[in-house]
């Protein structure tokens, strides 16, 4: 008996064992991670501006950037859910929901912040309701987000009658349109959110626990941590983001799309994995999240401007991806 206590002593006292272990080890595994998929980011960069001289301008290089700014929004929750070993396939109809609702609440009101909250609100929502599903239903994560995946896609075919919804104030529209200077808005958002996220991450109580949830969530049960509490705080907060990405999406294109969004749940998750995020759970950073925004943005842009087919596109983006993937698992294992 006294060894059964003992053994349920050490189990509870884990997750701070575990935050040592990880601080340790992510400080290693992630800074080799992060290291190989910038080289490769480098080396994309290099290919591209001698395969064309349109690729290495400012214009462009600003164009890119702000193409990626939206997704790489998305990707900071789906980093979180994946750290916690999680899946959210949801975000992209989430995207297109918090869109419409704020381009609708828009044309309707005139009202920016109004508005810009119900994008949030409508986000925030549709996450709580998935972490209420996993977190205290104990039901897949992918089963869910799956589900609300394809309720929200057709809430929003539904809503708009499968036509965009206009919005012509400059106010709301200088979200994802205006500058501050020379830079757009919305990197700005990206740029800080990043910020915001890495010293949440790195250090406060509930970035440890998102790591903890995704090496050991048994021990952080047997500490006494609220598991629930926290995987519902995750997805909420992936749902906000959302929010915000569908608020940025819309202002930047001057409407709300019927199927905007469409893939983001693939660009994100895509995005996370180049970045160096185990899909198992407990280890990777939103560095290499961005990092992973990046290379995808590159390629695209890049195939775009040499003019490569739409129909080839796909094909190449996902065999560059499981490369530029196969290399860093190579490089980590031989650390």
């Amino acid at each position: 008996m006294r060894e059964v206590t003992r053994a349920t002593e050490v189990k509870a006292r884990a997750p701070w064992s575990t935050a040592s272990r990880l601080s340790q080890r992510l400080g290693k595994v992630l800074e080799i991670r992060q290291a190989s998929m910038t080289i490769i980011l480098v080396l994309i960069v290099l290919s591209l501006s001698l395969a064309t001289d349109r690729f290495l301008t400012v214009t462009n290089l600003i164009n890119v950037a702000r193409q990626v700014s939206i997704i790489s929004v998305v990707a900071i929750g789906m980093t979180m859910v994946i750290i916690s070993a999680g899946i959210d396939l949801s975000v992209g109809g989430i995207v297109a929901v918090a869109g419409s609702f704020s381009a609708a609440v828009m044309a309707t009101t005139g009202n920016v912040p109004l508005a810009i909250a119900v994008g949030l609100l409508t986000g925030t929502a549709l996450g709580a309701v998935n972490g209420l599903f996993i977190a205290y239903f104990n039901l897949a994560a992918f089963i869910v987000t799956l589900a609300t995946f394809s309720l929200t896609r057709s809430a929003n075919l539904a809503f708009t009658h499968g036509w965009p919804l206009s919005v012509t104030t400059e106010a709301y529209n200088f979200i994802g349109q205006g500058y501050l200077g020379p830079v757009p808005v919305p990197v700005v958002i990206m740029f800080v959110l990043y910020l915001v996220g890495t010293v949440t991450m790195q250090n406060t109580r509930f970035g440890r626990y998102v790591y903890a949830l995704g090496d050991n969530e048994e021990a952080v049960r047997l500490a006494g941590i609220n598991v629930s509490t926290y995987r519902l705080a995750i997805y909420t907060l992936t749902g906000t983001l959302c929010g915000l990405g569908g608020i940025m999406l819309t202002a930047r294109l001057g409407s709300a799309q019927p199927n905007a969004g469409g893939g983001f749940e693939l660009d994100a998750i895509a995005a996370v994995i180049l970045g160096g995020t185990s899909l198992y759970g407990g280890e990777g950073s939103l560095a290499g999240t961005l990092v992973g925004c990046f290379i995808i943005g590159f390629i695209s842009n890049g195939m775009n401007l040499l003019n490569v087919s739409p129909f080839y596109q796909g094909m190449a983006k996902g065999a560059i991806i499981l490369v530029a993937v196969l290399i860093d698992r190579w490089i980590s294992a031989s650390k």
